[in-house]
């Protein structure tokens, strides 16, 4: 729920409403659960003013449309089963267009309307008389709840990022609303039996990229920057990544701070039509070698990556990424911790890479996972990445990187073959 965090102070006045009578108390702290929204309309219901809330006598009479419920058009006139927000479904009441003042919303509803009557293998033959059934009805009403819930979870992705990019979130193909045993997070979840030692150096530049100080944090890659001007990745993959971290006297807009700054497009986790569950489109171009997002998650040892492995085997599908950039000692684990990248899908034919980066941790096992763009990638454009991603080792630091998601494979056991959708013509038919 979107819910407030805010807490009235000792000289508030806070309303509390009980089975509809309004209790008062004055120089109470109380912590606010209800949404905001939620919150006026239970005010106003209350006839209740509250200047935090906005809500004045003028605006007693006002009404929010939660969702629209049912249809009716009769003679050319149209009418609008309404639950109003705030207000229990047994006070929903028959509108007509011209009371409804939310032409998005009603955009949205007859569009729905028009796949309810597909559903049943209706048309609307008579244009000026249309009726829905109660399996229609039923449809259109879990349908505007799944559309609320979406919304719920994506206000709280938005709250928790620290980004620049807005995370959407839309479902236009089946009924499946937000995962249930998954936690959305900004930073990697350490998980038990690891340890993160963040270094206690940072350099002394002022100007990283035009007067950096005895080579700065790229000296760890023999004084080679790492991004352009324009903060797009120059370095051949396989190469690390070194930014300057927070021990650094370089400020935040240092042109050494990409992957730390977040994601900074606009993106969408979207429903696929064609059974590969979610994927992320951008919906803005992004430029050749820029970066996307980090892949996020709880942080596990290989032995415990082996045995979730199997259990995640026999679902058909698995978010376990090796970090074996020097040693196979550390996997992130993105099924029930991550961020946007949990919903990425793989294609045989990505147009995003995968790169080590180290900020203010430098242990060589435990790197961040950083996605960069292979090419122009245009707007509403899905994003993918090649979850065997082989890397070419020339003038790589390491030779035996292969990026792969879910590549512990292990003596113990042997991978399940699961089937790739990607739909390329160079696709190789099978993720592992």
């Amino acid at each position: 729920m979107d819910t407030l965090n805010t807490f009235y102070g000792p000289d508030k006045v806070v309303p509390q409403l009980y089975n509809d009578v309004v209790v008062v108390f004055a120089g109470c702290f109380v912590a606010c659960k209800v949404s905001w929204t939620d919150l006026q309309a239970l005010c106003r219901r209350a006839k209740v003013e509250c200047i935090e809330l906005d809500v004045k006598k003028s605006s007693f009479d006002d009404y929010e449309v939660e969702y629209i419920a049912d249809y009716i058009k009769k003679n050319g006139k149209e009418y609008f089963f309404i639950k109003w927000k705030g207000y229990p479904e047994s006070e929903s009441t028959w509108e007509p267009r011209r009371n409804l003042k939310c032409p998005k919303q009603l955009k949205v509803f007859m569009s729905d309307v028009e796949a309810a009557l597909r559903r049943q293998q209706r048309s609307r033959t008579t244009k000026d008389t249309i009726e829905l059934d109660q399996r229609a009805v039923g449809y259109l009403i879990q349908k505007a709840k799944q559309r609320q819930a979406l919304r719920c979870w994506e206000t709280q992705i938005n709250k928790k990022s620290r980004h620049k990019g807005r995370i959407y979130v839309q479902n236009e193909v089946d009924m499946e609303g937000p995962p249930r045993y998954f936690t959305y997070i900004e930073d990697y979840k350490v998980g038990d039996g690891v340890e993160i030692t963040p270094t206690a150096l940072g350099c002394e530049c002022q100007d990283c990229f035009s007067h950096p100080v005895a080579g700065c944090c790229p000296g760890l890659a023999q004084h080679r920057l790492a991004y352009t001007n324009r903060g797009v990745v120059r370095v051949r993959p396989g190469m690390p990544i070194y930014e300057c971290n927070s021990n650094c006297r370089c400020g935040p807009n240092c042109l050494n701070r990409v992957v730390q700054r977040g994601i900074q497009h606009n993106l969408c986790i979207f429903r696929t039509d064609n059974g590969r569950g979610w994927g992320v489109r951008t919906l803005e171009r992004i430029n050749r070698n820029a970066f996307v997002m980090e892949y996020l998650g709880e942080i596990i040892t290989t032995e415990e990556a082996e045995r979730r492995g199997e259990a995640y085997d026999s679902q058909g599908a698995t978010y376990l990424f090796d970090l074996d950039y020097v040693d196979d000692v550390f996997t992130v684990d993105a099924a029930y911790y991550g961020n946007v990248s949990h919903f990425v899908n793989h294609s045989c034919e990505p147009n995003l890479q995968v790169y080590n980066v180290f900020i203010d941790n430098l242990d060589e096992r435990l790197p961040r996972i950083a996605l960069f763009a292979t090419r122009y990638i245009r707007a509403g454009e899905e994003l993918t990445f090649d979850y065997k991603m082989q890397i070419d080792t020339v003038d790589a630091e390491s030779s035996r990187m292969d990026y792969s998601l879910a590549a512990a494979d292990g003596p113990s056991r042997k991978r399940m073959r699961v089937e790739c959708k990607c739909g390329v013509e160079s696709c190789r038919k099978y993720l592992f």
